[in-house]
């Protein structure tokens, strides 16, 4: 009889990858395995100790390694190499005594957990899939990010080898060149659809961007584990998934999981629920969701033109402003927002919202998005229609496939002016033909996610894989 399942789920120490791994080690849970979710001290002190979840499941606890750095750290996107060089340094060495301590049959049992018999790492975090096999303990690697970015970030080499990266960032037609050596994406994938590290840092040299260096290696790593673990449907991305096989051991797609296994929120930052009361008083259909998620920061100017176009497009809107988000003090932010509305009830601003209970909300009519995988799932599954503006990463490829290829939505990416808000806003506000496509591809990925549907499938056999003594590969 094989022992109890007990898997260690660490997940890169930022709110979307830690809200998608929430989801999925809620799942596991739920279908009776135990899982320690691994957070970081800092991200644990956040969350006061005690995240909401932590009661979801007498099966699901949360414990915490160091990540190197002072608490007054701000590990925002300008300093992300820094976390990952301060985790490599300081992290390894604490979780390689914990899975250590937790995986030994020998140790105490504390709390009802037997010992730990595989790790799921964040596949941003390869050294935890290395420690781990050193270990003798099987290790999965979880990508957060969209099938289409991976197979994009799995191609650079061989774009590489062609020739066609780096490539100019300037203007002109560059940028809608066509790219042909990602699989499958031939006949619509643009130079600008790739994530912006493909681009030159200058124009006098070839030089690639360090962090696109970093992101192909992981990717390339990911290969090392068992299988690979991708947030997503069949449906959506039957092609990527296609390519992306035979490169790995194995392969799950298995979500959305927020629709599949919804938890309690894990938000690092304090949600502001008074704007669900705001959205109960607009009418069906009417307003505009403006959030550009956890990282991005956008210059004053650039806020200046959002704000102007989501006003003279008309609708009223509700614009998600982290306090670190605009170049100007919070105060600034919510004086500018009230003059240009009139100190009216055209728009309600909040630091953080609970996004999946807005998004589903009968008086959101549009999501304008930065298009990262969490924002974009989230968006899929309500059915509401998207205008995305991507920031980095995997944002680029994503707001292709919003624009291109399901066209439940607008891709608004390079460009930064009212006009174009006000534009591409009204499109999505009014287009009956982006409102059907929204809505057909929903319940297609309520399909999937359903009993005997591909994701639910996949998910199951998932955690028998999980199950095997050893996981037999």
């Amino acid at each position: 009889m094989a022992a109890a399942a007990h898997v260690l789920v660490l997940p890169w120490p930022l709110q979307g990858h830690i809200n998608c791994m929430l989801y999925f080690a809620t799942g596991l849970a739920g279908a009776g395995v135990h899982v320690t979710f691994l957070h970081t001290e800092h991200n644990l002190r956040r969350l006061a100790g005690a995240p909401s979840s932590a009661a979801a499941s007498p099966r699901l606890r949360f414990l915490s390694v160091p990540d190197g750095l002072p608490d007054d750290h701000p590990r925002s996107v300008d300093s992300l190499l820094e976390l990952a060089a301060s985790m490599l340094a300081t992290s390894t060495g604490a979780y390689r005594s914990l899975l250590s301590s937790l995986s030994s049959a020998s140790d105490a049992v504390v709390g009802g957990f037997p010992p730990v018999t595989c790790v799921v790492a964040d596949g941003l975090m390869a050294w935890a899939i290395d420690i781990a096999e050193e270990l003798g303990v099987p290790s999965l690697a979880f990508r957060t990010a969209s099938a289409c970015s991976f197979l994009a970030y799995l191609s650079v080499p061989d774009l590489l080898e062609s020739g066609e990266l780096p490539f100019p960032a300037g203007g002109g037609g560059g940028l809608d060149e066509p790219v042909r050596g990602v699989p499958g994406t031939e006949g619509f994938l643009r130079r600008r659809d790739l994530p912006i590290q493909c681009r030159r840092r200058r124009s006098d040299s070839d030089d690639v961007d360090p962090m696109l260096r970093t992101l192909v290696d992981l990717t390339v790593q990911s290969r090392k584990a068992r299988a690979l673990i991708l947030n997503t449907a069949a449906s959506l991305e039957h092609a990527a998934l296609a390519h992306i096989a035979p490169h790995m051991r194995d392969v799950f797609a298995i979500g959305p999981l927020h629709a599949m296994h919804p938890t309690p929120s894990g938000s690092l930052w304090r949600e502001d629920d008074g704007c669900m009361a705001w959205l109960d008083a607009q009418a069906d259909m009417s307003v505009v969701y403006v959030s550009l998620g956890s990282l991005a920061v956008i210059s004053h100017e650039q806020f200046a033109e959002f704000l102007s176009g989501l006003v003279a497009a008309g609708y009223p809107f509700l614009w998600v402003l982290r306090p670190d988000m605009v170049g100007v003090s919070q105060a600034t932010v919510l004086q500018e927002v009230a003059r240009a509305t009139g100190n009216g009830e055209q728009a309600r601003v909040v630091a953080w919202a609970p996004q999946r209970d807005v998004l589903r909300h009968r008086a959101v009519g549009c999501f304008l998005t930065h298009a990262g995988w969490n924002s974009t799932l989230e968006a899929v599954v309500e059915g509401v229609p998207m205008v995305c503006w991507p920031f980095f990463a995997d944002q680029q490829i994503n707001s292709r496939f919003v624009g291109a290829v399901w066209r439940n939505g607008l891709d608004m990416k390079d460009v930064c002016e009212r006009e174009a808000v006000e534009r591409t806003v009204r499109e999505a506000m009014e287009s009956d033909e982006i409102r059907r496509s929204a809505e057909a591809l929903a319940q297609q990925v309520k399909r999937d996610i359903a009993a005997g549907g591909s994701s639910a499938t996949e998910f199951q056999r998932l955690v028998g894989f999980i199950r095997e003594p050893g996981i037999n590969q």
